[in-house]
């Protein structure tokens, strides 16, 4: 069985979620999260400072690549098994994603690191936004 993965909607939609990142982790709930996570940001952009920010920007951009490819696959054997298309299929593929992989692994964070539920709301709100965006268009442009 051939699996029929459109790779510019897998592309498009990991480019969307660094750029949600950098909206929700910046203005959006930026502030918030250092605050909740002790992340003070410093007065001097080093060179070794923008270094290591490129560094974490590459991985969140192969980080999405590879969240949106699975979620593709997770969306192309749904939609074969269950024969919903379109927009619901997408939102249905994410939330189920979410609901399964993301919120178990982000609720460690809360109970053993003892992270704040604050901490959690927007780490878990970004995966959840990120995912339903990524699903409607892997849905939608195939």
């Amino acid at each position: 069985m051939e699996v029929m993965i459109n790779y510019w909607a897998v592309l498009l939609s990991a480019i969307v979620c660094v750029i949600l990142g950098a909206f929700w982790y910046g203005p959006l709930f930026g502030k918030q999260w250092m605050r909740l996570i002790d992340i003070k940001m410093p007065d001097v952009i080093t060179p070794t400072i923008k270094k290591e920010m490129y560094k974490s920007y590459a991985i969140t951009a192969l980080s999405s690549i590879a969240m949106t490819f699975v979620l593709a696959n997770i969306l192309y054997f749904m939609s074969s098994v269950t024969r919903i298309g379109g927009v619901q299929a997408g939102l249905s593929a994410a939330i189920w994603t979410w609901v399964g992989f993301i919120v178990p692994a982000t609720l460690i964070s809360v109970t053993w690191e003892g992270k704040p539920w604050k901490y959690w709301f927007i780490i878990a709100g970004y995966y959840l936004v990120a995912l339903s965006i990524s699903g409607v268009i892997l849905a939608t442009w195939q």
